[in-house]
């Protein structure tokens, strides 16, 4: 596997694609000590979480996209301009219930800010 930053993160992207969801091969591109924040949600993923974030959009849309608009690479921190595709067919836990699914499209515009240390996600 190639250590070059771009490189490991469109891997983490083609990982938690619907039509590949290797939450495995996602998990696996982290360093041991790296962190996924979900900073919408105020979510932290660590150790063996890290893959929760990529079941869980794989379950809301199973057809989950991501359309990667632009890639900033400076160093070892990658920042990725991107749309968040899908169709809402799976149902959405939230702290107020269970919402079933609806069918809508799923178009979400986005930004990730990604970093890299010696080959590995950190």
């Amino acid at each position: 596997m190639s250590t070059d930053a771009e490189t490991v993160v469109r891997a983490a992207y083609r990982a938690a694609e619907g039509s590949v969801l290797d939450v495995q091969g996602f998990m696996d591109l982290f360093a041991e000590d790296g962190v996924f924040n979900n900073v919408v949600a105020g979510e932290t993923y660590r150790g063996e979480h890290l893959g929760d974030p990529v079941a869980f959009m794989g379950a809301l849309a199973p057809d989950i996209h991501r359309e990667l608009h632009r890639f900033h690479v400076m160093g070892d921190v990658v920042a990725v301009e991107l749309s968040i595709r899908g169709t809402f067919t799976g149902p959405f836990e939230t702290p107020a219930g269970t919402i079933p699914p609806t069918g809508a499209t799923l178009d979400i515009p986005t930004a990730d800010f990604w970093y890299v240390e010696n080959g590995r996600i950190k």
